[in-house]
């Protein structure tokens, strides 16, 4: 039986991948497979996209509700995306440094409340873990600082994806 605190977990990570599958949807829909960073893009779209895939299986392998806010994810995370790729390649990667940074912070605190009680989940969030910092490093390697106001955008992008932790969680 998965407990409350795994099930919360795996509903927040799996509307987490979800929204950046759809976050890089609509960067590529904008910058097209020619633009600067889009192999890039289109390689951790395709990482994200395993990643939702996993926790899918695991929401039914457990009967863990996912977050009924899924539809609001779905059109906020194409938007950021698209928005952020409408602003230039720079910007599209400070994205990913942000969110990645932030998923970072939150698959460690994840791991460490988790401890030993749940082996699987616990390998699952390391691994994932490890690869969302790839897509960070990568980001920044590929420009991202050198986005418009991007100390501003940075955080903004940060303290939005706080919020969307903190409700999909619950909700």
């Amino acid at each position: 039986m998965t407990s409350s605190k795994a099930a919360r977990m795996i509903r927040v990570d799996q509307a987490g991948e979800f929204g950046a599958t759809r976050i890089y949807a609509g960067q590529l829909a904008v910058m097209g497979a020619r633009a600067p960073h889009s192999t890039e893009i289109a390689g951790m779209a395709e990482q994200e996209a395993e990643h939702q895939a996993r926790f899918d299986a695991m929401i039914a392998e457990r009967g863990v509700r996912p977050t009924l806010l899924q539809p609001v994810w779905s059109v906020a995370g194409y938007a950021l995306g698209a928005a952020t790729a409408l602003i230039g390649p720079e910007a599209a990667m400070a994205c990913t440094a942000a969110i990645e940074t932030e998923i970072d912070r939150h698959y460690t605190e994840q791991l460490e409340d988790l401890g030993d009680e749940d082996p699987e989940l616990g390998a699952v969030i390391g691994k994932f873990r490890d690869e969302e910092r790839e897509h960070r490093d990568a980001a920044l390697a590929a420009g991202a600082e050198k986005a418009p106001a991007y100390p501003l955008l940075f955080n903004a992008i940060r303290l939005g994806c706080r919020v969307a932790i903190k409700l999909s969680e619950r909700i």
